[in-house]
């Protein structure tokens, strides 16, 4: 890279031309000038005239001498001064977009949550599936040194892994199917302009509100054999060959936690498919009624297929809650509901916490998010695709 001094001086001596030839011009007009009055009768000699453009002539060449001689001495400074002048601009044009830069504006708020969310949830979740590669038990400190797919072999193996994974697929089919049918029916039924509708809607939307655990101490008394209000009603109607104890036989274990479930659940679904409804424009049903559609085949050819995206968000919203059972279980059986209601998210607290098996409690755990994972990364990428995240 060639040094700056060069061109430095180069551009001096260009400059100091084109002031030279500006003053040249000046001073041949002047010139001109003096000597038109010179010659005329009655004014000043000519000789006057000739001294002062001698004396104006000096002081020009003494100034350019001392200009060059200040150039050449201080080029070096003239070019540091320059860079630093040039960085100076550059870090105060950087300082001014850092100042009105809208993402770091936004970091002194979403920064701190996202670091605790990063540390407790996310970090949480791969020291599990860490824990899931070893063999503690609990007890002492976990050896991180050698880890195996041990615990994840050992599950098809295990015969209530088996169970509690085909109960949980169970309970997720047949609670999301049931509560988004349920919601469905009770959303057409209020979408009629019947009277009282917000009392409706919130009656129904009510059980959305309750924890598991107020749900479950509920439907304990309903499914109780003696104090019930099921096998009360059903002795009122002569029915008493149905009375049974619905939470001690194994054939009506699962359906009890699978019906207090859509109860809970089926107003939320109802909300969600009542806006659904209004999003619909009314020519869509004229159209259909001018057509010689019925009430029914209207619906189900018509206005059904229109709400696929809220049945997408409403069953992804249903399976999540269905694999975070355990509370609503817990409090109805305990850690150890058998064979015919165990859940995986119930086996995995038995494991870890009962048996102080923590490695295989941690991959069962694991085996869960994974289940969650495949639940809710499709419905985010297709509304990633559809532009709508």
């Amino acid at each position: 890279m060639s040094s700056p001094v060069p061109r430095l001086r180069r551009g001096v001596k260009r400059l100091r031309k084109r002031v030279d030839s500006r003053r040249s011009g000046g001073r041949d007009a002047e010139g001109s000038t003096r000597a038109g009055s010179d010659d005329r009768p009655g004014e000043g000699g000519g000789s006057g005239g000739l001294v002062e453009r001698d004396e104006r002539a000096r002081v020009a060449t003494d100034g350019d001498e001392r200009a060059r001689v200040a150039t050449d001495g201080g080029e070096a400074t003239a070019s540091s001064e320059t860079a630093m002048a040039t960085v100076s601009v550059r870090t105060k044009r950087r300082l001014e977009r850092l100042r009105y830069d809208t993402t770091l504006q936004a970091a002194l708020f979403w920064l701190p949550p996202a670091l605790l969310m990063g540390w407790f949830v996310y970090g949480a979740i791969g020291w599990n599936v860490v824990i899931s590669l070893t063999d503690w038990s609990g007890l002492g400190q976990p050896e991180y040194g050698e880890w195996t797919l041990e615990m994840y072999r050992q599950m098809p193996e295990d015969g209530s892994f088996v169970t509690a994974t085909r109960n949980t697929v169970a309970l997720l089919i047949v609670f999301t199917g049931g509560a988004l049918g349920l919601g469905l029916g009770l959303a057409i039924l209020v979408d009629q302009d019947i009277r009282f509708e917000n009392t409706f809607r919130t009656v129904y939307l009510l059980p959305m509100s309750l924890s598991f655990v107020v749900t479950a101490i509920f439907w304990a008394w309903m499914y109780n054999p003696e104090t019930g209000l099921i096998n009360v009603t059903l002795g009122a109607l002569g029915l008493d060959a149905l009375a049974m104890n619905w939470m001690s036989d194994p054939r009506t274990k699962l359906a009890t936690i699978i019906v207090a479930l859509t109860w809970q659940f089926s107003g939320y679904c109802m909300i969600v498919y009542l806006a659904g409804l209004r999003a619909i424009p009314d020519e869509h049903y004229e159209a259909a009624k001018v057509d010689g559609a019925s009430t029914l085949r209207m619906y189900w050819r018509v206005i059904v297929p229109q709400l696929r995206a809220a049945t997408t968000s409403a069953a992804v919203v249903l399976m999540v809650f269905g694999l975070k059972a355990f509370d609503f279980i817990f409090v109805m059986y305990g850690d150890t509901p058998g064979p015919s209601a165990d859940i995986l998210a119930v086996m995995m607290f038995r494991e870890a916490f009962s048996r102080t098996n923590w490695a295989y409690g941690s991959a069962i755990a694991t085996v869960l998010f994974v289940m969650a994972l495949a639940i809710i990364a499709p419905y985010v990428w297709m509304q990633y695709r559809r532009g709508e995240l």
